[in-house]
């Protein structure tokens, strides 16, 4: 090789190098409030799984406030695939615009936002109910009083979901709560009898809120010396569980809209126990540094 063509070929090598690094050290394009949004995100809001109630409204609302028209879509992910989604957006100051819900860490760990919905598409707040199967009482009444007494809040339940979050186990996440509560507890499991062993078997949406509040009263149960099992499951098949007798109860059901549909499929074949958490809410969120988007209707005008 010739000194002229070493010269040309080590110039060249440089010149890729400092166009490979260059490469890597460009970063996606932050949110710009003078740009319209749509083509920043594609005119894409990031969903979750597909059978969530969630899922449903947020359909209804690309019709309701025009954006189908206008080629917006739902992109159908995971509940883990849409937190780290988001999680890369927030970082990078992007613009993100997802389907969310509360109570979650999310709302906890980042600066997001819910979107106004004045049509009420996502209908108004919710409340996380306790529901039975039909003659659960009569059968377990030890099991029963203590669902009929459990009930928290949203801050409480962060406690839980942020720890999971962090990569702790949600049974060791749920017994060190325990540890920690001892008043609150004692007054969910006041009057509560012996297990001795018998049988409980709970079901549960595996949504953070719903993972942390099952995990939560399995504890409690087996405290008592009760045998829980607790299973993960769709929403569809969770609700038939309860109204085929499969599984005795779940603390994750979200009324009056999320689960309303399955709660009028279901009417009169399942208990409802009692409200355990107040305040629910869903829609679709955005960071708070979009501070131009408060509306649903900002997406399509904004």
């Amino acid at each position: 090789m010739t000194r002229k063509l070493r010269i040309l070929v080590v110039g060249l090598s440089l010149l890729l190098l400092t166009i490979g690094l260059s490469a890597c050290s460009s970063k996606p394009a932050a949110y710009n409030p003078h740009k319209k949004l749509g083509p920043q995100i594609n005119y894409t809001i990031t969903g979750i799984d597909a059978g969530a109630g969630e899922m449903g409204a947020a359909q209804k609302a690309l019709t309701a406030y025009g954006l189908k028209s206008k080629n917006w879509q739902l992109q159908t992910s995971s509940t883990a695939a849409m937190t780290s989604t988001l999680d890369k957006a927030i970082k990078n100051h992007q613009a993100i615009v997802i389907t969310g819900w509360q109570p979650h860490w999310m709302f906890t760990k980042y600066p997001i936002k819910f979107l106004k919905d004045p049509k009420n598409v996502f209908g108004k707040t919710e409340n996380l109910h306790t529901i039975a199967r039909t003659g659960f009482k009569h059968d377990n009444p030890g099991a029963y009083k203590l669902l009929s007494q459990f009930h928290w809040t949203k801050s409480e339940m962060s406690e839980i979901m942020l720890k999971v979050n962090d990569g702790q186990d949600p049974a060791k996440a749920a017994k060190n709560y325990i540890s920690k509560h001892p008043k609150q507890v004692a007054k969910w499991l006041a009057g509560v009898p012996e297990g001795h062993g018998r049988k409980v078997k709970l079901t549960y949406v595996a949504w953070d809120s719903e993972i942390a509040s099952t995990n939560l009263v399995k504890q409690l149960l087996d405290s008592k010396g009760y045998d829980t099992t607790i299973q993960s499951l769709e929403a569809q098949p969770m609700w038939a569980s309860i109204a085929t007798g499969a599984a005795d109860a779940s603390v994750s059901a979200w009324l009056p809209t999320t689960h309303g549909l399955y709660a009028k499929q279901y009417k009169g074949e399942f208990v409802d126990v009692r409200v355990n958490l107040k305040g629910a809410k869903t829609g679709l969120a955005v960071p708070k540094y979009m501070k131009n988007i408060n509306s649903i209707e900002d997406l399509k005008n904004k």
